[in-house]
């Protein structure tokens, strides 16, 4: 199954969807959070003329298991560029996701940035880094593995192993299998597929349940390969931030993400 059957959704009238969570897509049988985002930005594009996701902000009310779902998209505002919505993703009777996101055309702008602060990480080749796969007979690296591939840098990759870094970064390529291009649904899946960057560190962490997730895209794609780095900087106050970079191969920043999520007890 591709990312796109995986995230289809239909109408059911009335700004109202149907939608299925996939077998697989999760961690610990609980559903993949950008994968949930995906669905629901799926929903809120097709109540528009062809825009696509600018900025997502999704919050996890409920935990999302395998089955159908149901999104209700409701129009904040519609302007000459952009489209502003929420989605609300119940699954019988029960909350799970409300994202608020922006829309708009596919950019033309042949603009060159004006400022670069930042640049993509130095990796690897994809052959020279470590592919992840799903554990056999424990939780993680998680079943979620099977439906993309990430290639985490050496250097990244011992938390796969239980031997963390030592430093709250993870850096690695992304892409769906099958060679399907990434856009911008898959950007969104793309932030929060990597194992946390906290779990390089030897702070006492078996799980990070986000509660919420936003996603800047700059550039939709379609993109091939893209390189990533996520790292966190403050565990503090029971809660940790993890700041994301997703850039194309050729060097784009693609997309920009922050997650905040409680510290696991």
């Amino acid at each position: 199954m591709t990312f796109s059957q995986a995230t289809a959704v239909e109408a059911l009238g009335a700004s109202r969807y149907a939608g299925v969570l996939h077998q697989g897509w999760d961690i610990m049988g609980i559903t993949n959070g950008g994968y949930m985002m995906a669905i629901a930005a799926r929903a809120m594009m097709s109540e528009t003329d062809g825009r696509v996701p600018v900025s997502m902000t999704g919050h996890f009310l409920n935990p999302g298991g395998a089955g159908e779902v149901e999104i209700e998209v409701v129009e904040l505002k519609t302007g000459r560029t952009f489209t502003t919505q929420r989605a609300v993703m119940t699954s019988g009777g029960v909350t799970l996701l409300s994202v608020t996101g922006s829309l708009a055309a596919p950019s033309t702008s042949t603009m060159e940035s004006a400022m670069m602060a930042g640049s993509p990480p130095d990796l690897p080749p994809p052959e020279e880094c470590v592919r992840a796969v799903p554990a056999v007979d424990a939780p993680f690296p998680p079943p979620i593995m099977d439906r993309v591939e990430l290639r985490i840098h050496p250097e990244d990759a011992s938390t796969l192993l239980g031997r963390p870094s030592g430093s709250a970064v993870v850096r690695g390529w992304f892409r769906l299998i099958d060679d399907e291009p990434i856009e911008a649904l898959a950007v969104v899946l793309a932030s929060d597929a990597f194992p946390p960057a906290i779990f390089n560190t030897d702070l006492p962490m078996t799980w990070t349940p986000t509660l919420d997730l936003t996603v800047h895209v700059r550039n939709p794609g379609p993109h091939d390969w893209l390189k990533c780095r996520f790292r966190t900087r403050f565990v503090t106050g029971g809660f940790l931030e993890e700041d994301g970079e997703i850039w194309a191969d050729n060097g784009t920043l693609v997309a920009l993400s922050r997650q905040l999520a409680l510290v696991g007890r």
